[in-house]
């Protein structure tokens, strides 16, 4: 069934009619929770999606998308009042020499004569839809754009092809990184400003598609070579989209230990696709979690069906990665993809449908904004983990996910900031088999505590003026 922007509206309007909500008598009452607005933890730079590999020219109608659906597929992902508000948007850079991952031509496709010789950049204005999804991000109000390269030209590289592996040849680091600029440049010049720039993505794995191996060592030399470059033009390098957070920690760990490479590196960027994100990396920069989907075989559209690639899998893998890993940036894979996709919503033809793992995603993005900061929180009980974050504009967030089977009754003590021993109210919103970001009531602290009703494998989300 297709997800129309014009129901969430509806929905929301309805929502400020409903009355205020007191727990359920049929619910376990809950006692012990705690949050403290005034103790800062990691700040939060945003929530984000990748449309790489043509997947954003699928989204501007490569496939047979509607216009009317493709505002609506822009809505879901970026609206902040209906849809995710995401705003962070991972670019490709690159290009792939097999067919079915080929998602953009490179801006200098064959060698220009050397290392040093002078450039032949080429530009289409285009890059497989991206230029159009960038400007539209914009337009949205995303100011946070990640180019990321698969890997260089192939020329540049000891395989002599941009996929399977292979290395960046020493004698190609400076043109590689005027490569990089260049691209950013590109953007500029198309009105969308790329603030943070990756020079490599997996280098832990070779693939048949664009992928470049470094060990830790070796992506230390590439970030003393590239990052001046880099910095000068005014964008944060970032390094290293590990396939595994482990094994993200081995190349923070090498690049922490050279104090000319730590001083390079913006953003240390990891995977948790070989291992989870579970625990902080080991910087004090900031760190995301850029790309991760759950593995799956089947388009699945539901909450909760222990599949492993539900909405509550991928809100739990959210908690984690804030909660236990404290990154400042959560980047989910695809946005919008076809056929048996784990992105956030599937494409099929002219028409679209949307999964519940957009709505766990939702919940956290929509309301917890760039500049915000995580504050202490603790539930009090096993099963129900909680987030909480202080936005720059005084909004208070809780994410609570209760994993258990019963519905329970949480009673928070709320510290610090202008709730604490006082009084407020805010909104609640409900993710879960039935609900999808519903408004469900309204939140009320008296001299300072929060009682909410927490159902069976659910996320509440609570919004504090």
């Amino acid at each position: 069934m297709i997800t129309s922007v014009r129901t969430a509206l509806v929905g929301a309007l309805a929502a400020a009619l409903l009355p205020l909500t007191t727990p359920s008598a049929a619910a376990e009452p809950l006692r012990g929770g705690t949050v403290d607005f005034g103790r800062h933890l990691q700040p939060i730079d945003g929530f984000g999606f990748s449309q790489a590999f043509q997947r954003a020219d699928l989204m501007h109608g490569a496939q047979g998308l509607t216009p009317e659906h493709q505002r609506e597929v822009l809505d879901l992902l970026l609206n902040r009042t209906t849809g995710a508000g995401l705003s962070i948007l991972r670019l490709g850079i690159g290009s792939s020499s097999d067919e079915v991952y080929d998602h953009m031509k490179s801006i200098q496709p064959t060698d220009p004569g050397g290392p040093d010789a002078p450039p032949r950049y080429e530009w289409d204005g285009d890059d497989g839809g991206q230029v159009w999804l960038a400007k539209e991000a914009r337009r949205y109000g995303v100011k946070r754009f990640y180019a990321d390269a698969w890997s260089a030209p192939g020329y540049m590289k000891t395989n002599g092809t941009d996929g399977y592996g292979g290395t960046l040849k020493e004698e190609w680091r400076r043109a590689y990184a005027d490569y990089l600029v260049q691209y950013a440049t590109f953007y500029r010049q198309e009105g969308v400003r790329i603030t943070d720039l990756g020079f490599t993505n997996e280098p832990d794995l070779a693939t048949s598609y664009a992928s470049m191996r470094f060990t830790p060592d070796q992506a230390v030399e590439v970030i003393k070579a590239i990052g001046p470059t880099v910095r000068r033009a005014g964008i944060n390098l970032v390094c290293c989209d590990a396939a595994g957070w482990d094994e993200q920690a081995s190349f923070s760990a090498a690049i922490e230990a050279d104090s000319t490479a730590a001083h390079q590196v913006a953003v240390h960027t990891g995977h948790p696709y070989v291992t989870p994100s579970d625990q902080p990396l080991p910087t004090g920069r900031r760190t995301w979690m850029s790309e991760w989907s759950p593995n799956g075989t089947t388009w699945n559209e539901a909450w909760d069906d222990r599949s492993g690639y539900d909405g509550l899998a991928v809100a739990e893998a959210i908690h984690t990665t804030l909660a236990d890993a404290g990154a400042s940036g959560y980047v989910y894979w695809f946005g919008a993809s076809v056929g048996a996709t784990r992105g956030l919503i599937q494409l099929d033809g002219p028409d679209y449908h949307v999964s519940k793992r957009l709505w766990a995603l939702a919940a956290y993005s929509r309301f917890i904004r760039p500049g915000a900061v995580r504050v202490a929180a603790d539930s009090g009980a096993e099963g129900v983990r909680t987030t909480a974050f202080r936005n720059r504009d005084g909004r208070r967030v809780l994410e609570i996910l209760n994993t258990g089977e019963e519905a329970v009754r949480a009673d928070y003590a709320l510290r610090g900031g202008a709730s604490g021993g006082g009084h407020a109210r805010g909104a609640v919103y409900r993710t879960d088999e039935t609900h999808a970001l519903s408004r469900v009531g309204t939140a009320r602290v008296r001299d300072g505590r929060l009682a909410v009703e927490l159902p069976g494998r659910s996320l509440t989300t609570v919004v504090l003026r």
